[in-house]
């Protein structure tokens, strides 16, 4: 039985359906709509700025655009043919460029690719509604969004239909506007092969153009996020937090990747570069030489000692203001990382746990052993000024913005719990309580962090709920125990200072030693009201090691870990490039990528990324949209729309005829 409405409310409702045959076919057309399959969601994670990478994955749709393609031609079109449609939908305006380049392009070749593009937009429309295929329609096809509704849903035989398309043709080509309409038809069919987009954390680092993917996922007509641990702390940089600011330039430099801070954001580092140049310019700086293949590497190739000296400098700064903000924040619990002060300056070595380390480097004329987290008036220069470069970045604030909007630490989809780190857990397997937040422990705390990550960002400048959550927006990118980082430490000075690798370990979160236990998934489903045949942990920010023999697929198929390497600096161990994981109306399968090797490649040779696809979850009977998130809200409103048609028939509320 349906609960009932409030007269206001319904009142208001009427507004929309004024007449009871309104009502009436609103409700036939929304239990419809309850009975088609559901629509397909992709899950990808750890992009960590392989723009090229990503873009051509969310262009082929993990390998559905071309299956769909092998499916409807491969008996009437050989392999390179095929290749070539796919490609071109990939890649309309720059295939269209380089086959009008060498005189590729007649009459005839527009004839032709307008139909097998419209049966190919024809077969992954047919299980949409015609209103949810023109909404479709009208943001990725604007102003032909009305002729291929006409073109998709005619009903003319083969005769009829073939002039039908003809005099389309020829009415787009004597307008010179053919390449634009197969460009729309290209991006509506990529449109409708993906319904709904996660991302599973971790867009930013690394890779050379994160803001890119940005660019792009906001370009996405459904989409959510759930945050990384390199994504908050791009959210902290944003907020202003000098500590988050210090470490993305200390990651960014380390491996010479700075393309996504200067040309991305604008922001420059000339005021950096002078400052390590005067502090530095005389001390050897070769422990901090840039790390990263030769192959990519742009930034300053020929003067890799200007970086390393940068390195240092920001090494140092980021040291200090780490200290600070666990000096002020007691309850991280993170003294175990205050290292400056250990350091015995006439030995050069470190005391850690009683352990004295030798220092690779010990050269630090800015630290005052008597002070050592205090920065000198140039670091405070230095960094005001890349806090105000920063938070004064137009395109960095939009794309931060972004993520608030459309990201949060978990989420819950169709039944499916997704995050990127993990949930904290004790020795023992139970929920991990937390001090800092009074307690809390499994969803509870979950909760505590998504509030205090939005108030850094969203707080009042100046207010101690500003302060204390750009404090937190560091603590959930390296902090004990973090959701995000989900290790008892990140060993930053150590790999950087001391040569002996036992202290470099940064070992993880009990939840890593038991996401194979069927029982500790389910636990933490139940604990965010989940659980059943079709609930599962979507999870990234570990990659799968598949070269070791390592699955994706854990806790008896509860628990899908979908990091599958997109860093090209994880695929040597990971033995694959990335991991997508799909879900539709016939169940789960998740997709392992092979490297891309470059745009230019992709449309010059059609080459593809291969991907091997693995079924782990079929449904006997096709999942319906009665049975997702979706149908769920349309089932309620069927109920309100029959509680208005009893107000109708009763006289309580009057139809407006």
């Amino acid at each position: 039985m349906f609960a009932k409405k409030d007269t206001k409310y319904l009142q208001e409702l009427s507004k929309s359906y004024p007449t009871r045959s309104s009502a009436v076919s609103e409700i036939i057309n929304l239990n419809a709509i309850l009975n088609l399959p559901k629509g397909t969601e992709h899950f990808m994670s750890d992009l960590h700025g392989e723009h090229e990478a990503f873009s051509h994955i969310r262009r082929n749709a993990s390998g559905v655009v071309r299956r769909k393609v092998d499916a409807l031609f491969e008996r009437s079109l050989t392999k390179k043919e095929r290749a070539e449609l796919a490609t071109l939908i990939y890649y309309p305006e720059e295939k269209l460029e380089a086959m009008a380049r060498y005189g590729e392009i007649t009459d005839d070749w527009y004839n032709v690719t307008l139909v097998r593009l419209l049966e190919v937009c024809r077969f992954v429309s047919s299980k949409y509604t015609r209103s949810k295929v023109r909404k479709h329609l009208a943001k990725t096809a604007p102003g032909y969004d009305y002729i291929i509704d006409e073109l998709l849903n005619n009903d003319y035989d083969a005769v009829n239909k073939g002039q039908y398309y003809a005099n389309i043709l020829d009415a787009i080509l004597n307008i010179d506007a053919e390449a634009d309409f197969i460009i729309a038809l290209c991006s509506a069919i990529k449109s409708m092969v993906i319904d709904h987009l996660h991302i599973v954390g971790d867009i930013f680092d690394r890779g050379p153009r994160a803001d890119l993917i940005i660019d792009e996922l906001m370009h996405e007509r459904s989409i959510d996020i759930q945050w990384g641990n390199h994504d908050v702390l791009w959210m902290g940089a944003a907020a202003g937090s000098k500590t988050c600011i210090a470490t993305v330039l200390n990651n960014s430099i380390t491996y010479k990747n700075l393309d996504v801070v200067e040309i991305g954001y604008g922001i420059s580092l000339r005021p950096l570069t002078l400052f390590a140049n005067e502090i530095y310019g005389n001390c050897d700086v070769s422990n901090y030489m840039p790390k990263g293949d030769s192959e990519g590497d742009k930034y300053l190739k020929d003067d890799d000692v200007l970086v390393a000296r940068m390195h240092k400098a920001i090494s140092v700064i980021q040291f200090k203001l780490e200290g600070r903000t666990i000096l002020r924040n007691q309850d991280f619990g993170m003294e175990h990382r205050l290292l400056l002060d250990k350091i015995n300056w006439e030995t050069g070595a470190v005391n850690i746990e009683g352990k004295d380390y030798p220092l690779k480097d010990a050269d630090f004329p800015t630290v005052d052993p008597a002070n050592p987290y205090e920065l000198t008036d140039r670091e405070a220069e230095v960094m005001q000024y890349l806090k105000n470069a920063f938070m004064r970045s137009e395109k960095l604030q939009a794309h931060v913005r972004f993520l608030y909007e459309k990201g949060e630490i978990y989420t819950i989809f169709n039944k499916n719990l997704l995050f990127h780190g993990c949930i904290p857990l004790e020795a023992d397997g139970s929920f991990m309580k937390f001090p800092l937040a009074q307690g809390r422990s499994g969803k509870a705390f979950m909760d505590f962090c998504d509030k205090a990550a939005r108030q850094g960002f969203f707080a009042k400048e100046g207010s101690l709920a500003r302060s204390y959550g750009k404090d937190f927006l560091w603590f959930l990118w390296c902090g004990k125990d973090s959701p995000l980082c989900a290790r008892k430490k990140i060993a930053t000075f150590e790999r950087l200072l001391i040569e002996d690798k036992s202290t470099w370990e940064e070992p993880k979160n009990t939840y890593y030693q038991c996401w194979n236990d069927e029982k500790i998934a389910g636990m933490i489903l139940e604990e965010f009201g989940l659980g059943g045949e079709r609930s599962h942990i979507v999870n990234g920010h570990i990659p799968v090691q598949k070269k070791k023999g390592e699955e994706p697929v854990k806790a008896n198929g509860k628990l899908i870990l979908i990091d599958g390497g997109f860093c090209r600096a994880y695929q040597s161990s990971t033995g694959i490039a990335g991991y997508t994981l799909i879900y539709n109306a016939d169940g789960m399968r998740i997709s392992a990528h092979e490297p891309f090797r470059g745009i230019d490649d992709a449309i010059s040779n059609n080459v593809d990324i291969v991907s091997d696809t693995v079924i782990f979850e079929h449904s006997a009977d096709k999942i319906r949209v009665k049975d997702t998130d979706i149908g769920a809200r349309i089932t309620e409103k069927i109920d309100d729309l029959k509680q208005l048609l009893e107000c109708y028939e009763t006289g309580m509320i009057k139809e407006r005829v």
